[in-house]
Order: C-alpha cells, then structure tokens, then sequence
C-alpha cells in the first residue's frame, strides 16, 4: 500500500473540492511510538466569509476562529458544549477563511468522538498539517469515485437560514 503525507498544495485548492477528496483519505496521529489512523468517511464544507454558517461569515475574525484564516492545511480546532472538541482543517490561500470539518472516520461516528479517538484538544490548534510529527493526512492509493460519494445538507446549522442551512455541502462515502 502506498502511504503518501499530503502536501500543502492538496490543501490550497477550492473548499468543496477538498471536501470531497479528503473522504477515503487517512488521518495518522502519532503518539510516541504508537499510531492511531483512521480513514475519512465524512466531510463537511464551510465557505466563508459569505457561508452563514461558517464561524467566520461576514469576514469575523477572533480569537477563536483565526486558524480559519491561514493557509490551507492547518488544523481548526474549538470545544463545542464545553465537552466536544471538533476538528477542522483549513482551506485555500492565506486570508481565506474556508475549511472543511472532519465529521467521521471509519473507527468512530461524530466529529467530538472522533478528537477523542485521535486525542486531540487545544494544543492542536493552528497545527500545520504538512510540517507536524504528530499528526498528519495521508493518501493511500484508494481512488474515491464521484459515484461513491453522497452530498446532504450540513448538521446543526438551521440558525443560519433556509438558504445556507440546506446547502448540499456535507460528503459521506455511500459504502458507510
């Protein structure tokens, strides 16, 4: 099987693209010596400044949301209900606020469940996904075709209206 880290130019490409292409990839997190991997299955796009739902819609910037703003291929990490860390990896050019939620991996189901089979928290945040030793993307050679993937309406984002809140922009492999 041919193992391959994922570059930065992967990441620097449109959102929705990315989104699609990460499904079938690997997330390898590298804990000493052991190695948790668990391959993608489910994606979810943010397209701000102009996406509602996006932490950055209107161009807001804040503590919280600025690894959203680096280049594509950082991790975008927050807590939601004080308990669930989620993990997203940014998108496209510096300055850009678009990123892609990582909402399952073949081993578990949900976004906080899945930063917590990773072990991921806080300290994670801003991490670059193609220079770090502890956690990286990998492509394995599985070839994902347009037929095998399924878009739906994003999760949990009905406060940010009909039109953005019915957006076909959360991707599934069909197989799961």
């Amino acid at each position: 099987m041919r193992k391959k880290k994922l570059s930065r130019n992967f990441y620097t490409r449109p959102t929705l693209t990315i989104a699609k292409e990460l499904l079938g990839k690997y997330i390898v997190r590298k804990i000493v010596k052991k190695k948790l991997v668990g391959k993608i299955i489910e994606t979810e796009a943010y397209i701000g400044p102009q996406d509602r739902a996006s932490h950055a819609y209107q161009g807001k910037k804040t503590k919280r949301n600025r690894a959203e703003y680096l280049i594509g291929g950082h991790i975008y990490i927050y807590l939601v209900y004080g308990m669930y860390w989620q993990m997203n990896i940014s998108t496209t050019e510096q300055g850009m606020p678009e990123c892609v939620l990582i909402r399952a991996l073949d081993v578990v189901n949900g976004p906080g469940k899945l930063c917590r089979y990773l072990k991921l928290n806080k300290s994670f945040y801003g991490e670059d996904l193609c220079k770090s030793k502890r956690i990286w993307l990998e492509d394995r050679g599985i070839k994902i075709k347009p037929s095998q993937i399924i878009a739906t309406k994003r999760i949990g984002i009905d406060y940010a209206g009909p039109y953005w809140s019915r957006r076909k922009w959360r991707f599934c492999l069909k197989i799961n």
